[in-house]
């Protein structure tokens, strides 16, 4: 990551400055700090559907360019983001289309490929002028295998398949262990080593093939013991040859070791793991914060991008991994970037607890929350039984008929087994508007045809609470 690459190479130190003197952002006044996490903040006002989508339609009217079908790095639309962000940006469009489930939204994704692939040589791994950093390809590996297992584009895992084994044969020290950052090897960083336990856990979900499991594990083993304190759950930003860890605790590190360790238990069970992913939540949330408030990353860089990459993982350990215990916290972030957005564009700020300066921001710091409310808990139906086959989006609390449902990629008379945040009740009705038979089900259910009487597709309206 960018960061790392100031501390580590000084060369690069001006590429990646904080503030450059011919930067116009670097001479916004300073806010003054308005805290909105004090006792009188109610949770969750903000986080729900309408508030996503008008977060998500604002920062891409302020942020995308729909000729190249890719991000700017600025409202000022002057320049591209950063290459290793347009796969976090990609990451937020699949989210969208995740909890929506709209042609539009999978036309976004599609096209947002394109975009990319045009602008970066074809995905051309081994173009050194392009790709230069190896935590910049995997970043993308990630997403490439994320939008397989989403769209089922097979072109799209190809890509991730050669672009996984491109770092890997660069990367990897068989040696001593771990993944190097650079190319020059000068350091294993955790931007590298973590995003490469995930993105070999997608690979093995996708191709079955063990080998990407046993890398998987390798490198986690190496990354817990070298780039973490196993006490305090820190995630430490890189290790240089035989020193300690060091370098400052990020959220999207610690957001990649939560994924990595949620991963592994989503495969095995073990809970070790899962107890590693919370131990990595509770540093973030009782360390990192200020009255609850996530860091502000990013002083005119691209690490204004980092809260984002930790939503996305943060929220699966919520959502999939139930521990709702951290959903409080999360909100309370959420309406605090929210009340503090630039109401006039609806653009949110990487300092949540500040108002959003109303001249031009940067897309990196314009990004996180609108990230974390594409990830809001809700409902989701599947085609068939044990979750699986087509999906439908990720559904809220209310009321819906058919209609409604169709509206979020629910199917009539097609649902075979639910996944439900803990608390929420569901009731499932055979006819539109609340009539017929009736089901109440309160927990992931798998099996709808062992309801009774059976609930296997036959269910057309719902009421969420």
């Amino acid at each position: 990551m960018k960061k790392t690459s100031i501390l580590l190479l000084g060369a690069c130190f001006a590429f990646f400055s904080c503030k450059k003197e011919s930067d116009p952002e670097a001479k916004l006044p300073a806010k003054n700090l308005i805290s909105v996490a004090g006792p009188g903040i109610a949770a969750a006002v903000y986080w729900n559907t309408g508030v996503a989508n008008t977060a998500w339609s604002a920062f891409n009217t302020a942020c995308y360019n729909p000729g190249g079908k890719l991000y700017y790095g600025t409202t000022l639309k002057n320049s591209v983001a950063a290459i290793w962000t347009q796969a976090i940006f990609w990451d937020m469009a699949m989210s969208v289309y995740t909890r929506r489930k709209t042609a539009a939204d999978l036309t976004r994704v599609n096209d947002m490929y394109t975009g990319n692939y045009n602008q970066y040589d074809g995905y051309n791994w081994n173009n050194t002028t392009v790709w230069f950093i190896y935590d910049d390809i995997m970043w993308w590996v990630m997403s490439l295998a994320r939008a397989n297992q989403l769209t089922g584009n097979a072109t799209y895992l190809t890509k991730a398949i050669s672009g996984f084994d491109r770092v890997w044969n660069g990367s990897y020290d068989p040696v001593g262990g771990g993944m190097y950052w650079d190319f020059n090897h000068t350091g294993k960083n955790s931007c590298i080593n973590f995003p490469t336990v995930i993105a070999a856990m997608r690979l093995y979900a996708i191709t079955g093939n063990s080998t990407y499991l046993t890398k998987a594990q390798n490198i986690y083993n190496w990354s817990k013991t070298n780039l973490t304190n196993t006490s305090t759950g820190q995630v430490y930003d890189n290790k240089i040859g035989s020193n300690p860890p060091g370098g400052l605790a990020y959220t999207y590190n610690a957001g990649t070791a939560i994924g990595a360790a949620y991963a592994l238990y989503k495969q095995s069970g073990n809970t070790a793991y899962l107890n590693d992913a919370k131990r990595y939540a509770d540093y973030v949330k009782n360390n990192l914060c200020t009255n609850s408030i996530l860091p502000a990353e990013g002083d005119f860089n691209e690490q204004g991008v980092m809260k984002a990459i930790f939503a996305d993982y943060m929220m699966q350990l919520i959502n999939e991994g139930k521990q709702t215990q951290y959903l409080s916290w999360i909100e309370t972030n959420v309406d605090a970037g929210w009340t503090n957005r630039d109401a006039s564009r609806n653009l949110t700020y990487r300092n949540y607890a500040i108002p959003c300066p109303t001249g031009y921001i940067q897309t990196y710091e314009a990004c996180s929350i609108v990230a974390f409310l594409q990830l809001a808990p809700g409902v989701i139906f599947y085609q068939i039984t044990l979750y699986g086959g087509t999906s439908s989006g990720i559904i809220p609390k209310g009321n819906y008929t058919i209609s409604q449902l169709q509206a979020m990629g629910f199917v009539n008379d097609w649902a075979s087994s639910a996944k439900i945040p803990p608390g929420w009740t569901v009731t499932m009705y055979k006819d539109d508007n609340f009539t017929g038979q009736s089901w109440v089900i309160n927990s992931d259910t798998p099996h709808f045809p062992n309801l009774s009487p059976t609930a296997n597709d036959v269910v057309t309206s719902v009421k969420i609470q």
